[in-house]
Parts: structure tokens; sequence; C-alpha cells
């Protein structure tokens, strides 16, 4: 996809859960009801609203709307480069790390539920798949983490591949 004018900013964190001997990472899934990516799993993110500054302002206050984590439980640590999707969002991944324990309070309105992934699974590039399906006439390519009953994919699993890169230096 190149780079298009119309494309709306956005962010999301990447939100990497420390507890004693482990680090997950916790993501949403989305309510049916929304307009956007209903029902899809997704991390914590959204719009860039005219108040945001910055991608981590946006990322932050997001993640507090969403799931009630108030960012001074958040410590930004890395920010990944650009995800453009085929919807039309140029989303800025932000990861974060937050130490347990933390509350949490999903907006209804917005998130289905909450849940946490070993961040050991999600790296693993053996869980990283690549699936195809046809899409309006034209063949789709995306990849895609299964995760218990959890269908990562898309967008979400790119940035997690991404970040796989990063992190293996790639």
């Amino acid at each position: 996809m190149g780079i298009a004018k119309d494309l709306k900013a956005a962010a999301v964190l990447m939100p990497m859960i420390v507890r004693d001997n482990s680090i997950t990472m916790l993501f949403t899934e989305r309510t049916d009801n929304l307009s956007h990516h209903p029902g899809q799993i997704s991390f914590p993110g959204g719009r860039v609203e005219p108040g945001d500054n910055t991608p981590k302002e946006t990322a932050l206050r997001e993640t507090e709307e969403e799931v009630g984590i108030h960012h001074r439980h958040i410590q930004v640590i890395g920010q990944l480069d650009n995800y453009w999707t085929r919807t039309g969002f140029s989303v800025t991944p932000l990861v974060g790390v937050i130490v347990a324990p933390f509350n949490i309070n999903p907006d209804p309105n917005e998130v289905a539920q909450v849940f946490e992934v070993p961040l050991d699974f999600l790296m693993d590039p053996r869980n990283h798949k690549r699936h195809s399906r046809t899409y309006e006439g034209s063949i789709r390519h995306f990849y895609a983490i299964t995760y218990k009953d959890f269908y990562i994919w898309g967008a979400t699993a790119g940035m997690l591949i991404d970040l796989y890169g990063v992190l293996i230096g790639e």
C-alpha cells in the first residue's frame, strides 16, 4: 500500500504486563457495535483527537478510556514504524510496560473483553502464520496468530510481527 494523503492518524499501545516471573501482552476484543473493526482483537488505541499533541498522548488516552489503566502506570519504552491499514489508518504503535498489580475497568461500549497472551508465545515465529482471503475480488494476505480461542490477525498481528523483527534485529 502506498502512502496516501487521506490516511487517518491513529495510535495504539502495545502493553507488556510484567508480573513476578512472566511478561504478557494485553489485548482487547472490540464490541460488535463499533463502526471500525467490530469484534476483532486489538491493542488499546484509536484515532488522534484534536487535543492530542503526540501519538503517545493518543495511545495513553485511549488506553485509559478503553481499559481504565491510567497513564501513570504505563512506561512507554519504544515506538515502532507506523503501520498502514487497508481501512485507511496510519497507526503509530507504542510499546509500553505496565508493572502488576494494576486495575482494569473496560468500557463496555468499546471492549467486550480484555485478555493477556504470554510474550514468549507471541514472539515465537512458529506461531506467526500467513493467511489469505479473497475480499472484493482480490486476494488479501495477512498475518495471524491464534492463541487459545483468540484469533489475532490483520494490523494487530502485523504489529506483533514488526515487534518481533525489531527484537531479533531484522
